[in-house]
């Protein structure tokens, strides 16, 4: 994920180098050199343009970690692990984070690391309050 976000700041990065270097070559061949006489029209548009990138990226950044603090809530999550033998048809209940589910293997609540067989199932469900003692019951 992090991964994800450096890749997009490399490339605004990379695209922001590229325009700057070819607005300075637009000025030098327009005759516009930097200085005390250099007229001053252009200089709100410029300023409008930074505003309006400034704004884009602020938008970005706040999107991006509004979207990471939501997934770090969702894992953290907690929730109802039932494992399903095939063969007998026992069922097991468990508690865990949502977090700390992946593929065939998870960890509780209470620390245990739990693997299931070939021929047990898992079916996440929202926690039930009365399975876990310490855990206050929602009024």
């Amino acid at each position: 994920m992090i991964g994800k976000l450096l890749l997009t700041l490399a490339v605004l990065l990379g695209a922001y180098g590229v325009l700057r270097v070819r607005w300075r070559a637009n000025r030098i061949e327009s005759g516009a050199m930097p200085g005390p006489d250099r007229p001053h029209g252009s200089d709100s548009s410029w300023q409008t343009m930074r505003l309006a990138a400034s704004l884009l990226i602020a938008i970005m950044a706040v999107g991006s970690a509004l979207y990471l603090a939501q997934g770090w809530f969702e894992d953290q999550e907690v929730v109802q692990v039932q494992v399903i033998n095939a063969n007998t048809g026992r069922i097991t209940l468990y508690e865990s984070r949502r977090g700390s589910v992946e593929g065939r293997q998870f960890q509780t609540l209470d620390g245990r690391t739990i693997r299931l067989a070939d021929v047990e199932r898992m079916i996440l469900l929202p926690a039930e309050p009365e399975l876990d003692p310490s855990r206050e019951p929602a009024r």
